[in-house]
């Protein structure tokens, strides 16, 4: 992220839209489970709130510089270093995983399939991927000059996500945000 970016996902403001718009939005009354990983946590305003709602919460954050911040402010928090396109984590380990306003930092779709690929492989049967991101704006665009900056498709994001392996797929698009809820299916017996 670049310097501008980085300072807004840190502030006050981002922290009040987090806590009284995005997350209520994307997340209402879910029940996320015993086990969540969080795909981009960022500074770590997200893993803040999650904390309050998961008994275990793993955050995997591929900068080092914001790894070691999320893990400095939250030492009940397991925070792992590392590119969530080849998470270096057990399969069928989590009951819910969250990636909120992030994969547009993923650099390319390849790499954002691998991903969703990724967090299909940890969860559990009937684990939930549930997350939001950012639809393509100026304000938006001035905000990622010189940084990352793949914005995803909320239309085709279904498909993406059925091709790797989520079913009950839901997307919600407003003007300027889309929110995904999908579902990795149970074993049936």
């Amino acid at each position: 992220m670049n310097w501008v970016h980085r300072r807004f996902c840190r502030s006050p403001k981002y922290q009040s839209r987090l806590e009284s718009g995005l997350f209520p939005w994307v997340l209402g009354s879910v029940d996320l489970g015993d086990d969540v990983l969080e795909i981009g946590p960022g500074p770590g305003l997200t893993t803040e709130l999650l904390r309050a709602r998961a008994p275990h919460l793993t955050a995997v954050e591929i900068d080092p510089v914001l790894a070691s911040t999320v893990a400095s402010k939250f030492p009940d928090v397991e925070v792992v270093n590392a590119d969530a396109t080849e998470l270096p984590l057990p399969d069928a380990r989590f009951s819910a995983a969250v990636s909120l306003t992030m994969l547009h930092h993923v650099p390319s779709m390849e790499l954002q399939d691998r991903l969703l690929g990724e967090v299909h492989r940890v969860l559990r049967p009937g684990g939930l991927f549930v997350g939001s991101d950012s639809r393509l704006s100026t304000l938006f665009r001035l905000a990622h000059l010189f940084d990352t900056m793949m914005i995803v498709d909320p239309d085709s994001l279904p498909d993406r996500l059925a091709r790797a392996g989520f079913d009950r797929v839901t997307v919600d698009a407003v003007p300027r945000a889309f929110r995904f809820r999908a579902q990795k299916a149970s074993l049936e017996t």
